[in-house]
């Protein structure tokens, strides 16, 4: 997609050191030999370093990558003793070795003690697992009470985003105003211009309900954070997307009918919402990309193939470039 060769001339250069926790599981290493190949990304990968070797050596690839065996690791040490630290009390020494046999916190700790500078994991692991590690250790950034996220939409020259589709539940009204403000931010990191309609089945008081209502004062919160959005809600999908449609139910809105984020009021008008985009509009779906946490860590789908590892390292390490 065009997009991601925009992405690969943002890394021009740059040298983005990211984490692959599951570094000998055959997709990942068949995205590292990409990696290494078209874009600046220097892939870390977890494991066994004669095995992941052996398989990228095959590949004709014998650098531009490094290995971390977790097992024999010089920094081991430093790497508890900061993870005790960061938990603050509520890890013991010994929970900390126990925990840091799991990739994903050890991988989390490259990334907080800043060896690396972003994370992709989640290819044989669930969400939860990728997840979990970095709210307890990177953490959300100021202003930012919880993560949330996002999807990125590609077909063609269109592009959209959709948020919450993983993480958030039912988000109350502050949380949404957050996801709002958050995808905005994803949205121009793809070179969208922003304009974001915040999502319920009612359009400007076309419904009622305590659903609308909390659609309502995110809108109000979000626009109050952030002043210089194009923002608007409530607003039915079609009012949002369709241009006709916008200017009859919602005439003189910045937003409507020219909506390119998309803020759904919760999880499962998300994650139905951009899979119906996927499977039945055809829309390639890229994520989900994880939004507010102090540095980035993003999560695979457990049926994600080479391409989707590829893309999300790529998208990972933009977002690392933002963080510096």
């Amino acid at each position: 997609m065009k997009i991601f060769e925009q992405l690969v001339s943002k890394l021009e250069g740059k040298k983005v050191r990211i984490v692959l926790p599951e570094g000998e599981e055959p997709r990942i290493l068949q995205a590292t030999k990409r990696l290494v190949n078209e874009s600046d990304v220097v892939p870390v990968l977890l494991g066994n370093p004669e095995r992941i070797k052996i398989y990228l050596e095959i590949e004709g690839i014998t650098e531009g990558f490094e290995i971390i065996d977790p097992a024999h690791y010089d920094k081991y040490d430093e790497m508890v003793g900061a993870f005790v630290e960061r938990r603050k009390g509520k890890v013991t020494e010994e929970q900390a070795h126990e925990l840091l046999k799991d990739v994903n916190y050890f991988g989390v700790m490259l990334v907080y003690m800043g060896i690396v500078e972003g994370m992709v994991s989640g290819a044989i692991h669930s969400t939860a697992s990728t997840v979990r590690p970095a709210l307890q250790i990177i953490k959300t950034e100021p202003g930012v009470s919880k993560t949330s996220g996002a999807f990125l939409l590609v077909k063609g020259e269109e592009r959209y985003i959709f948020g919450d589709c993983a993480i958030n539940i039912d988000p109350d009204a502050q949380t949404l105003a957050e996801i709002a403000i958050n995808s905005a931010r994803t949205a121009k990191m793809f070179g969208i211009d922003p304009k974001v309609a915040m999502l319920s089945y009612s359009t400007k008081g076309s419904g009622a309900g305590p659903k609308v209502d909390k659609v309502v004062e995110a809108t109000k919160i979000a626009q109050k954070l952030r002043p210089e959005l194009d923002l608007d809600g409530e607003l039915q999908f079609d009012a949002a997307f369709v241009p006709t449609t916008g200017k009859l139910k919602a005439p003189g809105s910045k937003v409507a009918g020219q909506a390119t984020v998309f803020i759904f009021p919760g999880i499962s008008a998300g994650n139905i919402g951009y899979k119906i985009a996927e499977r039945m509009g055809g829309f390639a779906a890229v994520g989900p990309v994880l939004q507010g946490l102090n540095q980035p860590v993003n999560d695979l789908s457990r049926g994600c193939n080479p391409d989707d590892v590829y893309n999300l390292t790529l998208i990972t390490a933009v977002q690392a470039l933002e963080h510096r």
